[in-house]
């Protein structure tokens, strides 16, 4: 009498039976396309006012420019190092601009830097540096 079974012969060959598992997700698939709700939105058509009040260009910024022997101007005019921070201030007045910086090349780095650090104490949010393409 043989008591132990021999695991390198099985009995009947492993088979995986995928046709269950193939109705499933047919199934799910069919119940979740069933359920959706496709809504077609529809909406009367108004005439909607337009805004009043000055339109404002949307490029609109505050532009200073540093030169290469160290003078700040802004419009053309020159305002120097200690009227950075007022004119940002007043022109940040009512609303946020951003201020953009346009350094001559051979202008000084720190000089550079301490208008971008008056005009963020002056309240503007952000500042940038203009560049050329190349």
């Amino acid at each position: 009498m043989r008591l132990r079974r021999s695991l390198s012969e099985p009995e009947e060959p492993i088979e995986l039976n995928l046709i269950p598992l193939i109705d499933v997700i047919m199934f799910l698939l069919i119940f979740f396309i069933s359920t959706t709700s496709f809504m077609d939105m529809r909406g009367l058509s108004v005439d909607k006012p337009q805004a009043g009040g000055p339109v404002r260009n949307q490029n609109e910024s505050i532009l200073l420019a540093v030169t290469s022997d160290d003078k700040v101007l802004y419009d053309g005019r020159p305002i120097g190092l200690e009227g950075v921070r007022p004119t940002v201030k007043r022109l940040c007045a009512q609303e946020h601009l951003p201020v953009v910086i346009q350094a001559d090349r051979n202008a000084h780095s720190g000089t550079v830097i301490r208008v971008i650090d008056e005009a963020k104490l002056g309240g503007a949010k952000d500042v940038s540096l203009a560049t050329d393409k190349t």
